[in-house]
């Protein structure tokens, strides 16, 4: 077998790198190889437009092995995950049946997410009855203030019902930071530190129970970037660090107790790479903490992972399946310890029992049918992936550095910097959509424009966060989902009663005024507008009759460059003095002279797509 590999590739000699260069330099024409083919990321860095096993030469951690200090490879051995499923706990009884139903479908992770009044030991018992803790992770979620009393209970329900605390796994997610970041409420110090020490010592008998949760996917879900959401990660989870430190806790078993709740973007290689980043430098942080000879145990990270919401949308929502699939995988071949896909209905309703089932199996079939699980860092040797893992590191770094120069993660947040780096990149984002530079497929692409929503948003408003409207001192993370504004814009068609009709007045070249007329309806559709597509007419008279006859608001020129001298402005002498609104499609040379004529409405692949809609709902009395 052996021999035959070698004849085999003995037919194929060696490529060098310089004969690559070669060939693309030729193909090229003449044209800038670093301008062309490399391109710099949202994250700060360059990436090539091919790598090879020299780009590998000197990179440590290609030597690590799965399970092994600084743990880039994983934490563990195996790639097994456990899926997460969140249940609203306002009611008990009904919470623990939905949790038994669950995990007889493929949970094995619980987060319940619990309300203050639903706090005490017989509520626990009532939440907890029937469900093996030595089997699953089990997960609690409410006020920061309620971490220590739920820690607290846990291990008492443990001790009352004999069972193995060794075996008992989950987190109770203690953060006082997200109520900054989200509501802007600050938080003594003295405070803080009082509260880690209760609930760390209130789970001390459960040693894989963990009590302190850092909270990147808040930042995530704002709309970062993959390095800002890593770095500032850091920072978040280093904050617990220094102040375990200050209040006199032991940092080495407080990192144990440490649990990094990470989102998933949808740029498939970055996140995978930024999981693997993760694991490295969060390795290196606690090391550093670390006394000579100590167990590097503790600078494992433990990481959740939810599928982003920022991606998710209102209109054409099976799309976020597609979305989060992606993503889910993503994290899978990175190796994270558990996992949450959200329901691809979360952006607009309360999840139902269908898309429960849905976000369930899309984990499942990961698992069972393309068997991710059963390969440990299937990426490790991409060539590709380990120079983004280590790209990636570099620029987080210099992101935790920046937070430090700040005086840490808390100080950072009272004085708003990481706030407005998030949201500086929220509002970049947005206008990447709006002006189509970032695609969201149903949105501001490819929308289903007879697709009706109204009815389905609970409310009639498409909600972006669950934020209230009470708000603190300290600045906040904007909740804008990327789609948000195109959610309004559309709702906002079908509030007023009145969708107006975009009719395609197709002449001309053939080519020319198909291609314009494709591009014009999938324009007008993420408005949601009735759109008439054409054969195409003799004359702009025609075309403007046959406009009329079916109603339209806006008649959309779609011929080539070089007519629309012609077909311009006598479409615009057809329409005269009526009401509809002329609009050309394209950026022909003639665009000043056609303006100098009163033809002003022009779209093309420039064009802004929310804006320009947004000023035709205006025109056309859509508010």
């Amino acid at each position: 077998m052996a021999d035959s590999k070698e004849k085999l590739f003995s037919e194929f000699p060696p490529v060098t790198t310089q004969q690559w260069m070669d060939r693309i330099t030729a193909d090229l024409k003449g044209a800038d190889f670093e301008k062309k083919l490399v391109w710099k990321t949202n994250e700060g860095f360059q990436v090539k437009p091919f790598y090879r096993a020299e780009d590998l030469e000197g990179m440590k951690i290609t030597d690590s092995l799965p399970g092994e200090f600084p743990f880039v490879r994983g934490t563990k051995t195996d790639n097994d995950w456990l899926v997460s499923q969140n249940i609203e706990g306002t009611d008990s009884k009904k919470a623990n049946e939905k949790a038994l139903e669950i995990l007889n479908k493929g949970v094995d992770s619980l987060c319940f997410i619990l309300h203050g009044e639903l706090i005490s030991a017989e509520n626990l018992d009532i939440l907890l009855k029937g469900i093996c803790l030595e089997c699953i992770e089990i997960n609690f979620r409410s006020c920061s203030t309620e971490a220590a009393k739920i820690a607290t209970l846990l291990a008492d329900y443990v001790q009352a019902n004999k069972l193995d605390a060794s075996k008992i796994v989950g987190s109770v997610n203690y953060d006082p930071f997200k109520r900054m970041l989200n509501k802007g409420f600050d938080v003594e110090d003295s405070k803080i530190k009082e509260d880690m020490k209760a609930a760390f010592e209130a789970a001390v008998t459960l040693p894989k129970f963990r009590v302190f949760g850092a909270n990147p996917y808040l930042f995530n879900n704002a709309g970062a970037y993959c390095a800002q959401e890593l770095g500032f990660g850091l920072a978040y989870g280093n904050e617990f660090l220094t102040l375990a430190s200050e209040a006199g806790l032991s940092v080495k078993e407080v990192a144990k107790k440490v649990k990094f709740n990470f989102g998933i973007g949808s740029n498939y290689f970055m996140e995978i790479a930024k999981f693997r980043a993760a694991r490295l430098l969060w390795a290196q942080i606690v090391n550093a903490y670390l006394a000579e000879g100590d167990c590097k145990s503790a600078a494992k990270m433990r990481i959740h992972a939810s599928t982003s919401e920022f991606n998710q949308s209102v209109y054409d929502a099976y799309v976020n399946l597609l979305r989060s699939q992606t993503e889910a995988m993503s994290a899978s071949i990175a190796g994270v310890d558990s996992m949450t896909v959200v329901p691809f209905d979360a952006a607009y309703q309360k999840s139902d029992d269908f898309s429960e089932r849905i976000a369930r199996n899309q984990q499942l079939l990961l698992k069972e049918e393309s068997h991710i699980d059963q390969i440990v860092d299937a990426s490790a040797g991409s060539y590709y992936i380990e120079n983004l893992t280590t790209a990636l590191a570099e620029e987080a770094w210099k992101i935790f550095l920046a937070v430090d120069e700040k005086g840490g993660f808390i100080a950072a947040l009272r004085v708003g910097f990481v706030q407005a780096e998030v949201n500086a990149s929220n509002k970049k984002r947005l206008n990447d959509v709006s002006s189509r530079r970032e695609i969201l497929l149903g949105t501001n692409q490819y929308p289903n424009f007879n697709e009706m929503a109204l009815d389905k948003v609970s409310n009639g408003t498409a909600s972006c966060c669950n934020c209230t409207t009470e708000k603190g001192s300290l600045a906040t993370l904007s909740c804008d989902r990327g789609s948000s504004a195109f959610d309004v814009l559309r709702l906002a068609t079908e509030k007023s009663g009145k969708r107006p009709k975009a009719f395609m007045l197709t002449i001309g070249s053939l080519s020319m005024r198909l291609a314009r007329a494709q591009f014009s309806g999938n324009f007008f559709g993420c408005a949601g507008y009735e759109l008439f597509d054409n054969l195409g007419f003799e004359t702009a008279e025609e075309g403007v009759k046959a406009a009329r006859a079916a109603g339209a608001d806006l008649i959309v020129l779609c011929s080539s460059d070089d007519e629309y001298v012609e077909f311009a402005p006598a479409t615009k002498a057809a329409i005269g003095s009526g009401k509809e609104i002329l609009v050309v499609a394209g950026a022909p040379a003639c665009t000043d002279e056609l303006k100098a004529q009163g033809i002003i409405n022009f779209i093309n692949v420039r064009s802004n797509v929310l804006q320009t809609l947004q000023g035709f709902n205006q025109q056309l009395g859509i508010l």
